[in-house]
């Protein structure tokens, strides 16, 4: 059953003038957070009563999700979080791996001495785990470490490309994984290296440890189709 009770998140036809971006972010970040699952169909009427909205900005904002490529209209069924297949999964990591290699090089080049502080607490509580098994928490890390670093890059244009690309790669069918291909014990390793090349202040590093941190998820999904 899909919640989405809590402050801010009830009846936004009361509260807010832009509806249509409004519900648009409210949809957006259930699926990043995985309240809607990849495959799931949307509860449009539940939605729209528990927003407190109409359906009319309910669909406009569905719309633009389908247009982004996050959601998909079935005929007679309605609207779905979008499942993406290996093959299509393969094409966004390639994307990935260019426009934030990009990033970490950026990042490499203006990253403040607070701004390590913060990007290597992200994976404190795993960093000395050998085997980590909570990887909902991994996660949710994972895209907060890759985000931050687009962030750092300070490129506005950048940022706004790759949340979507981020929140696409949680819609991969491997549901258990919480859209990891890999287990958080092996990128645990990249992570370090990317963050020790960018806190290190070694542009050329960092794009490429990044790009390689990709590249290995490509490979397996690659594998993956071969076999």
């Amino acid at each position: 059953m899909i919640s989405i009770e809590g402050e801010g998140m009830k009846n936004l036809g009361a509260e807010y003038e832009n509806l249509d971006q409004k519900v648009y972010q409210v949809i957006k970040n259930m699926i990043e957070d995985r309240t809607l699952l990849p495959g799931q169909k949307i509860p449009q009427e539940k939605l729209a009563m528990d927003l407190g909205i109409s359906r009319t900005p309910l669909i406009s904002a569905l719309k633009f999700l389908e247009h982004e490529k996050l959601v998909e209209v079935r005929p007679r069924r309605g609207f779905f979080v979008r499942l993406f297949t290996k093959k299509e999964m393969i094409g966004i990591f390639e994307i990935r791996e260019v426009l934030e290699g990009l990033a970490a090089r950026r990042a490499a080049q203006c990253i403040t001495d607070e701004d390590c502080g913060a990007l290597g607490r992200i994976f404190s509580e795993f960093k000395d785990q050998k085997n980590i098994t909570d990887i909902s928490a991994y996660s949710k890390a994972d895209r907060k470490f890759h985000t931050m670093i687009t962030k750092i890059a300070s490129r506005e244009f950048l940022s706004t490309m790759l949340q979507t690309f981020n929140i696409i790669s949680l819609a991969y069918q491997n549901v258990p994984r919480e859209g990891l291909i890999r287990h958080p014990d092996e990128t645990m390793k990249d992570h370090a290296a990317i963050l020790d090349a960018i806190c290190n202040r070694e542009p050329e590093t960092a794009e490429n440890m990044m790009k390689d941190h990709f590249k290995k998820a490509i490979d397996i999904l690659a594998q993956q189709i071969d076999e």
